[in-house]
C-alpha cells in the first residue's frame, strides 16, 4: 500500500487534489470540474496498473465471513469498518482494469446526460432553473431594488441599526423576486453601502448585513438551490426507500412506508418558506442588536422624506391597517365556520368513488410485519389490520361504477342542500376589495371617505345579491348578470382607491413586484401547479414588470401592459367560472361565448408580452438579459454534466461505496447526518454550491435519504447548508462579488470580520431547525394534497 493507505482511500485524495488544483486553476469552475475528473481517472489507472494502488478488501470466501453471515448479519452490511478484524484480500481497485472502467464510464456518462439534461424526467424540473433565472435577472434589470432599498431605508432608517435591517427586508424581498445572489449582492452593495458607510455605520456590519441578506436567495423560495436538489432528491430518496424497504424484507417502500417514497420540489418550496423568513429575522434581529449595544457604530437615520404624502397618526395607522383588515378577515373566517361562506360547487362524477384501502398493507412476510410495526408502532398496526379485515368482510374493496341519472341527480341535490349561502369566489373578491379600500382610506385620511364609502357599498351590495339571487344552481353567465351592477360600482370606487394608493411610495414599490411573488410562490406552494409553469408565469411577469418601469422612465404609456394584465384577470375568471372545453360532443352557447372572450384576451395577452419584449429589446434591456440567462443555465449544466463524470470517476474505482460503508458503520442516524453536514459546512470553504450538490450530494445521498428521517427536512437542513457556502472564506462567492463592488476604505479584512456573525447565525438557524424540525415540515402538512 501507498502510504500505509488503503488504495481507494488514496483514490478519494487523488480526485479532491484534482478538483481543488482545477478551481484554482482559473479555468471556468464548470470545464475544471470535467477535467478533474478525467485527469484524476488517468492518474488512478496509472496507478493502478503500476500495481502502487491496492485496495484491502474483506475475504468474502473465508470462514470468518461465512460464518458472520450465517449469524444473521447481511452481507450488505458488512464492511471493514464495522468489522476490521475480518480477513483482508489484496486487489486492485479496478477489478476488471480500468479500461473495462472507462468503457463503462463512457456509457453511463452518455445515459445520465440523456437522462438529467437531454429527455428524462427531471428535464421539465430543470427548465424552472431557466425560467428563475430570467426572472431574477430581468427583474434586477428593471431596477426594481433601487427602489426598494431607497424606500425601505425611509421606512427603517429611523430606527436604530435601520439602515441594516433595511438590507436585510430588501435582501428577503429581493430572494423572493429574483433569488440570483450575485445580482442582489452587487446592487446592495453598490447601493446600500456607501450609504451606510456616509452615515458612520459599522464596515463590518454594512458588508456582513449585505452579504449574508443577498445569500437569501438560496433557501427562500423560489430558489435555485432548492431546484436543483429536489431533482437529486426526489431520486435519492426513492431509491433509497426502495433498498431499505427490500432489506427489511417488504416487497416495496409504498408497502415499508404505507405511502409512496417520493418528494417534489413544489414541497420543498414549502418546506423552506419558514426556514428562509426565519433566517431572514435572525438576520434582522442581530443587526438591531448591534445597534442597541454600539449606537455609534449604527445610529439612527432620518433618510428623507416619509413614504407617504401625508402624516398618518397612530391611531389611523392602526385602524385601517391591521385592525380594519384583521377585523374583516375574521368576520370571514367565522362566518366560514357557520357553513354560510363555503363551496358552492354541484358538479357531480359520473362513477362513485373506489373504496378506501387500509391504512398499511398487511399481507407481507413475519419480517417485514415486524419492520412495518418498528417503524409505525403497534396501534397503528392493529388498526389496519381491523380495517383489512372489515374491507374483506364488506367483500374487498369496492370498484368505481357509473352512476344512474337518478343517483346523479339524487346526489346533486345533497350537494346543493349543504352548499354554503355565499359562494367562496364571490368572498375572495370582497376581502380583497374590502382590504384595498380600508388601506386607501389609511394612507390619505384627510382625502374625501365617499367614493370608498361608495365601493365599500358595492361590497355589501355584492353580499346581499348573492344571497338573494344567486344559488349553487345559476349559471355562470346569470351569476356575472347579476354581479355586474354591484361590480361596477366596486371598480369604479377602486379607480379612486388606486389613485391614492399609488400616491404613497411604499405601496407604489413594493405592491408590483409582490403581486408578482405571491402569483408565483401561491400558485407553487397552494399545489395549483408545479415549479415549471410556475416560473414561467414569474418570467414573463417580469418582462412586463420591467417593460412597464421602462415606459414610465421615458414618459410613455404602458396601458399596453396594463390591458394586458386585465387579459389575465379575465382569462383566470373565465377559467374558474366557465367550461371552455369546445371540443366535447355538445357545447352550449355560453360556453362558446366564454371560450370566445377567453380567446380574445388570450391574443391580446400574447401581443402585450409581445410588446413588452421589443420594448426592452429596444431600449437595450433584454439582449444582456438572454445573454446572462444563457450563460448562468449553461453554466449550471455544463456542472451538471462534469460532475456526473467526476462521479462516475469515484464510483469506478469504489470510492462511492467506501464511502457509504463508512457512514453505515455508524447504528446512530443522528451521528451519520450530523458527520454529512460538518463535512459540507467544511466543503463550503473551498467549493460553491453547484459542485456540492452534483458531486458529493449523491454520494451520501443513498445513506442519508435511506433512514427514516423526513426528507423534506433532510433536504432544507442541506439547503440552509449550502447558503452558509456562500459566506465562508476564502471562496465565499458572496465575498467575492461584495469585495468587487466595495469601496477602496473597505478592506478584505472588513468583509471577512463582517459576515463572521453570521455565518455563527448560520450554524445557530441549522442548530433551530435541527431542534424543531417542525419549522421545516408544518407548511407542507397544512397544505392542501
Amino acid at each position: 500500500m501507498l502510504f500505509g493507505l488503503d488504495g481507494v482511500e488514496i483514490g478519494l485524495i487523488i480526485v479532491f487534489l484534482c478538483l481543488f488544483g482545477g478551481i484554482l486553476s482559473g479555468f471556468p469552475v464548470a470545464f475544471a470540474i470535467g477535467g478533474a475528473g478525467a485527469i484524476a481517472f488517468a492518474i488512478i489507472a496509472a496507478l493502478d496498473s503500476a500495481g502502487l494502488l491496492i485496495h484491502q478488501a474483506i475475504d468474502t470466501g473465508s470462514q470468518a465471513y461465512r460464518d458472520l453471515v450465517a449469524s444473521g448479519v447481511k452481507d450488505t452490511t458488512i464492511s471493514i469498518f464495522r468489522y476490521p478484524e475480518l480477513p483482508r484480500v489484496a486487489q486492485h481497485v479496478f477489478e476488471q482494469g480500468w479500461q473495462t472502467a472507462l468503457d463503462r464510464n463512457v456509457s453511463f456518462l452518455v445515459n445520465r446526460i440523456n437522462e438529467r439534461v437531454l429527455a428524462g424526467q427531471s428535464i421539465e424540473t430543470l427548465l424552472a432553473v431557466l425560467m428563475f433565472v430570467l426572472m431574477g435577472i430581468t427583474l434586477e434589470r428593471s431596477k426594481i431594488a433601487n427602489d426598494l432599498l431607497t424606500t425601505m431605508a425611509k421606512v427603517f432608517g429611523p430606527l436604530p441599526g435601520g439602515l441594516a435591517v433595511s438590507v436585510v427586508v430588501v435582501g428577503a424581498f429581493l430572494a423572493a423576486s429574483t433569488g440570483i445572489v450575485g445580482a442582489t449582492v452587487v446592487t446592495m452593495g453598490l447601493l446600500s453601502l456607501p450609504t451606510m458607510l456616509r452615515n458612520n455605520y459599522s464596515p463590518e456590519l454594512s458588508t456582513g448585513v449585505i452579504a449574508a441578506s443577498g445569500t437569501l436567495g438560496q433557501i427562500i423560495p423560489p430558489s435555485i438551490v432548492i431546484v436543483l436538489l429536489g431533482t437529486l432528491a426526489g431520486d435519492l430518496y426513492s431509491a433509497a426507500q426502495e433498498d431499505r424497504a427490500r432489506a427489511l424484507g417488504c416487497s416495496d417502500a409504498l408497502t415499508y412506508l404505507g405511502e409512496p417514497a417520493v418528494v417534489s420540489v413544489g414541497t420543498l418550496f414549502q418546506a423552506a418558506l419558514l426556514p428562509g423568513i426565519m433566517l431572514a429575522a435572525l438576520y434582522a434581529f442581530y443587526a438591531f442588536g448591534y445597534a442597541m449595544l454600539n449606537p455609534s457604530r449604527a445610529p439612527a437615520v432620518q433618510m428623507g422624506g416619509s413614504t407617504s404624502g401625508e402624516v398618518i397618526s397612530r391611531n389611523e395607522g392602526f385602524t385601517w391597517f391591521l385592525f380594519a383588515p384583521a377585523a374583516l378577515i375574521a368576520i370571514v373566517i367565522f362566518l366560514s365556520n357557520l357553513n354560510v361562506i363555503g363551496n358552492q360547487n354541484v358538479v357531480v362524477d359520473s362513477f362513485t368513488d373506489a373504496g378506501v384501502a387500509a391504512s398499511l398493507r398487511t399481507n407481507v412476510s413475519q419480517e417485514c410485519q415486524a419492520a412495518m410495526i418498528e417503524l409505525h408502532g403497534q396501534e397503528a398496526w392493529d388498526t389496519a389490520v381491523a380495517e383489512t379485515k372489515a374491507i374483506q368482510d364488506a367483500g374487498g374493496v369496492q370498484e368505481s361504477r357509473r352512476l344512474t341519472p337518478e343517483e346523479i341527480e339524487q346526489v346533486r341535490a345533497e350537494k346543493v342542500a349543504a352548499s354554503a349561502p355565499i359562494g367562496t369566489g364571490v368572498t375572495i373578491m370582497i376581502v380583497m376589495f374590502g382590504i384595498a379600500l380600508m388601506i386607501a382610506r389609511g394612507v390619505a385620511p384627510s382625502r374625501e371617505p365617499l367614493p370608498l364609502l361608495i365601493g365599500a357599498g358595492g361590497l355589501v351590495l355584492m353580499v346581499i345579491v348573492d344571497l338573494l339571487f344567486v344559488n349553487p344552481l345559476t349559471s355562470a353567465t346569470m351569476t356575472f348578470v347579476y354581479m355586474a351592477i354591484p361590480t361596477l360600482i366596486v371598480l369604479w370606487s377602486m379607480k379612486e382607491a388606486a389613485a391614492r394608493l399609488a400616491s404613497n411610495e411604499l405601496i407604489r414599490v413594493v405592491f408590483p413586484p409582490l403581486v408578482l411573488i405571491v402569483a408565483v410562490l401561491g400558485s407553487i406552494l397552494g399545489g395549483i401547479t408545479n415549479p415549471t409553469p410556475a416560473a414561467a408565469l414569474g418570467a414573463v411577469g417580469a418582462i412586463m414588470l420591467a417593460a412597464y418601469r421602462k415606459l414610465q422612465d421615458e414618459n410613455r404609456s404602458g396601458r399596453v401592459i396594463i390591458w394586458s394584465t386585465f387579459a389575465v384577470v379575465i382569462l383566470l375568471v373565465l377559467g374558474a367560472n366557465f367550461d371552455l372545453r369546445i371540443n366535447t360532443e355538445s357545447v352550449s352557447v355560453e360556453s362558446w361565448g366564454a371560450f370566445t372572450l377567453a380567446y380574445a384576451a388570450y391574443l391580446y395577452l400574447v401581443f402585450g408580452i409581445g410588446y413588452a419584449c421589443w420594448v426592452l429589446f429596444s431600449t437595450g434591456v433584454l439582449s444582456p438579459v438572454i445573454r446572462e440567462t444563457a450563460k448562468v443555465t449553461s453554466m449550471v449544466f455544463t456542472i451538471l454534466i462534469g460532475s456526473q463524470l467526476l462521479n462516475l470517476v469515484v464510483i469506478a474505482f469504489g470510492g462511492e461505496h467506501y464511502i457509504q460503508m463508512f457512514l453505515k458503520s455508524f447504528d446512530n442516524e443522528f451521528t451519520v447526518f450530523l458527520i454529512v453536514m460538518l463535512v459540507l459546512f467544511v466543503l463550503g470553504f473551498v467549493l460553491d454550491f453547484l459542485e456540492i450538490i452534483y458531486i458529493v450530494v449523491p454520494i451520501v445521498g443513498p445513506v442519508i435519504y435511506g433512514g427514516s428521517f423526513d426528507p423534506k427536512w433532510v433536504t432544507i437542513m442541506i439547503a440552509v447548508n449550502l447558503q452558509t457556502s456562500f459566506l465562508t472564506p476564502p471562496f465565499g462567492f458572496a465575498l467575492f462579488y461584495l469585495r468587487g463592488v466595495a469601496p477602496r476604505e473597505v478592506t478584505t479584512g472588513h468583509i471577512y470580520r463582517g459576515v463572521a456573525p453570521f455565518v455563527l447565525i448560520q450554524v445557530i438557524g441549522i442548530a433551530i431547525l435541527w431542534a424543531f424540525p417542525g419549522i421545516v415540515t408544518i407548511v407542507p402538512d397544512l397544505m392542501p394534497k
